[in-house]
């Protein structure tokens, strides 16, 4: 055989094919590529899980809170100043309360048996139009008087000597109280309606009989609308409709 035929025979194997050993070691890249995608999902999946299960157990805590919170609770009107009833309310012995006052000494309740009180439990110094409130209601006293009131007090969180230079600042005459541990306002319930959760009072309202038992309660101060001020007006709408005084007059008896 010619020289030329030996170029001219079977060809070559050609060296853009790779090698088998190249073959294995992609397709075993491959596969761990594969395998390290699954595990990856897995795990998203089981962290997506996680998470979920934490959301869900921290609504129901909180459902769980605002459902104790609100128990034993009713609520008046659906407009801007409705308001809740807590405990103790209507008919229930008033707490105890003794407490430092802005006019000098304490005020302690039990002393005042044989008066109707009006106790304003409100946020303190923060709030503004809670000292406009009682503003207010020092503006107007003949209306409360008709209705029977005979003593209006105001108890907050602040410490005394910040309360005595905010009534001097503001001339308020009404008597305000110190409960800077909310000791007392926690046995009425009244930090339960804040704006800072219960931190400080709300905006609550409650009338202590001669007798000393509750003849009114209104916590304005709630959710929705976190109220921190009730027009006099409806404030003596309200008060006049809960002690059931129909014609301006009241009675002392009841």
């Amino acid at each position: 055989m010619s020289k030329k035929s030996k170029e001219h025979g079977a060809p070559a194997t050609s060296s853009a094919q790779p090698p088998a050993g190249a073959i294995g070691t992609r397709g075993r890249t491959a596969a761990k590529s594969s395998l390290f995608g699954r595990v990856m999902l897995q795990r998203g999946l089981r962290s997506t899980a996680k998470a979920a299960l934490t959301i869900a157990v921290a609504v129901a805590a909180l459902l769980g809170i605002f459902l104790a919170g609100n128990r034993g609770r009713s609520s008046i009107g659906s407009d801007a100043y409705a308001y809740a009833v807590a405990d103790p309310g209507p008919g229930a012995v008033a707490p105890p309360l003794r407490l430092a006052a802005t006019d000098g000494g304490a005020f302690d309740l039990a002393a005042q048996r044989g008066k109707t009180v009006l106790l304003f439990f409100q946020e303190g110094l923060s709030c503004q139009p809670c000292w406009d409130q009682i503003k207010a209601i020092e503006d107007n006293p003949a209306p409360f008087r008709s209705l029977g009131i005979d003593v209006v007090v105001s108890i907050t969180s602040n410490p005394i000597d910040l309360l005595k230079q905010k009534v001097a600042d503001d001339r308020i005459t009404t008597p305000v109280l110190a409960d800077p541990d909310l000791v007392v306002s926690k046995t009425y319930g009244a930090n339960q309606y804040g704006m800072m959760g219960t931190a400080t009072n709300g905006h609550s309202f409650v009338v202590v009989g001669p007798d000393g038992v509750i003849r009114w309660r209104a916590d304005y101060g709630g959710p929705p609308n976190y109220t921190m001020y009730v027009p006099v007006d409806r404030l003596l709408a309200d008060l006049r409709a809960g002690l059931n005084i129909q014609d301006g007059s009241h009675d002392r008896s009841r």
